[in-house]
């Protein structure tokens, strides 16, 4: 939507738009021509070759956003930790082609280290570079323009909040347009009634208003239906802003479905690129610590296996992604291994946990046998805490919205493990509780995020107290 608001698209706009998209495929290509000339290998061999397929890679794989009012906003970490994940994806493949096709032993291993480490410092060095400079290209090419709203409600002053908070926007608004007089939509300060529904067409003639929003709500028709037709003799562009705060939107997200507009209201965060992204993240961080972790795994089954009669890794039914059963594998710490229809969970000094079951409970040691369900494709490494399939079939019935948390695979960590909604859950708002923090973290999702839940519950391990 706020392209065709926002952006006059100027020569130098779209010179900077071709910059952006080949920017990061000359970045690779160079360092690795650098690369190449520091440890003596000739360019003109397999480096060339090789060049070609980050050129075509990048180009195909990795394109820039399309809205450019959107860039306006990104954040400089943000800009910087896109390059850098959107490396780590191509590199990844880039290993895996060159591992299938034997076109790795070419290459001195300390050549690879320092060609992967060195070119996502440039290509984060020249994103930012050319972030800034499209900024002030974008800028210099928008003149600022006139705003009507007509409504006011919640969604029409969040608007006006939003466009009036961010200069980059261009937008300014006039005032707000509603049938209702001032004392009785009680106006917050700063906030302008210019005049009734009636009068809008009017007054975007005679002010020549460039944008207008029409904020009502969705039961209000007819009156969306007059608007939009009394404003055929202006030129303004007009949108239609749905009251979404009658809804609880899960990554709500507009699109097209063979021309025809749809609104998604539900759905997962990881669609497109961003579901490859976590995929090969999960892949490659799982993969490295199963291998390093493997004699810490052994031991610790060795350990579980000599002190009580039982299997060493305990199976259990859970719910994973979209609902579907599925099996997770831990540590067994208890001296039962019950998966029914009835579980009772464990609390903190029961019973049935053995001596070296409340140890690595404690420090969630259990849990690392989980990791090969992240390398099978059941779990992820972040993501809300598969229950128990009797839990569930409990907790569904009780908490509203508790099954939209499958909307994303299960993870061996959570956005409710780190901030303390974990363990035993003796009342059912320590269940909402967790399911609320699960809901943000679908709503809120970022690579980003992952990594930062992932660090904090590093911390948490060693001082969490309801781990038991």
């Amino acid at each position: 939507m706020t392209a065709p608001v926002l952006i006059k698209r100027s020569f130098l706009v779209a010179l900077m738009v071709v910059l952006q998209t080949i920017a990061p495929a000359l970045v690779a290509v160079a360092s690795l021509y650098v690369v190449t000339h520091i440890w003596r290998i000739s360019f003109q061999d397999s480096a060339s070759t090789l060049a070609v397929i980050i050129t075509l890679m990048f180009v195909m794989l990795i394109r820039p956003p399309r809205d450019l009012g959107a860039q306006l906003h990104w954040q400089p970490s943000r800009a910087a930790g896109g390059a850098a994940l959107q490396w780590l994806m191509l590199l990844l493949v880039l290993l895996v082609i060159g591992s299938g096709t034997g076109s790795l032993a070419l290459y001195p291993a300390p050549a690879i280290i320092t060609w992967s480490l060195a070119t996502p410092l440039a290509l984060i060095a020249s994103t930012l570079l050319i972030h800034l400079v499209m900024r002030r290209v974008v800028l210099s090419a928008v003149g600022s323009r006139r705003v009507i709203i007509a409504g006011y409600n919640r969604t029409s002053l969040a608007l006006a909040r939003t466009l009036e908070s961010d200069p980059a926007l261009r937008l300014q608004v006039q005032g707000f347009f509603d049938d209702r007089g001032a004392d009785r939509l009680k106006m917050e300060h700063g906030t302008r009634l210019v005049g009734k529904l009636s009068d809008l067409g009017a007054f975007a003639k005679q002010h020549n208003i460039d944008v207008i929003y029409i904020a009502l709500p969705i039961r209000h028709l007819k009156r969306v239906l007059d608007l939009l037709d009394d404003l055929r003799d202006t030129t303004a562009s007009i949108y239609y802003v749905p009251d979404i705060f009658v809804f609880d939107l899960i990554q709500a997200r507009s699109s097209e479905l063979s021309g025809i507009p749809v609104v998604a209201m539900c759905e997962t965060p990881f669609y497109g690129y961003r579901g490859l992204t976590k995929r090969l993240f999960d892949i490659f961080m799982s993969a490295c610590f199963l291998v390093v972790a493997s004699p810490l795994l052994l031991l610790i089954a060795l350990m579980v296996k000599a002190t009580s009669p039982g299997p060493a890794i305990f199976r259990q039914r859970r719910y994973g992604l979209d609902g579907h059963e599925i099996i997770v594998y831990k540590f067994r710490t208890m001296t039962v291994t019950e998966d029914g229809a009835e579980l009772r969970q464990a609390s903190r000094d029961d019973e049935r946990i053995t001596p070296i079951g409340r140890f690595l409970r404690r420090y969630s040691l259990d849990e690392l046998p989980q990791f090969i369900n992240v390398l099978q494709g059941r779990m992820s490494l972040v993501g809300p805490r598969p229950h128990a399939v009797a839990h569930n079939e409990l907790y569904r019935r009780l908490i509203k919205g508790y099954m939209v948390r499958h909307k994303v695979l299960p993870g061996i960590t959570g956005l409710a493990q780190i901030n303390g909604a974990r363990g035993e859950t003796v009342k059912l708002e320590e269940m909402e509780a967790r399911v609320r923090h699960d809901l943000d973290y679908l709503r809120h999702w970022s690579p980003m995020l992952d990594v930062k839940i992932l660090l904090l519950t590093v911390l948490k391990v060693f001082g969490d107290d309801k781990a038991y």
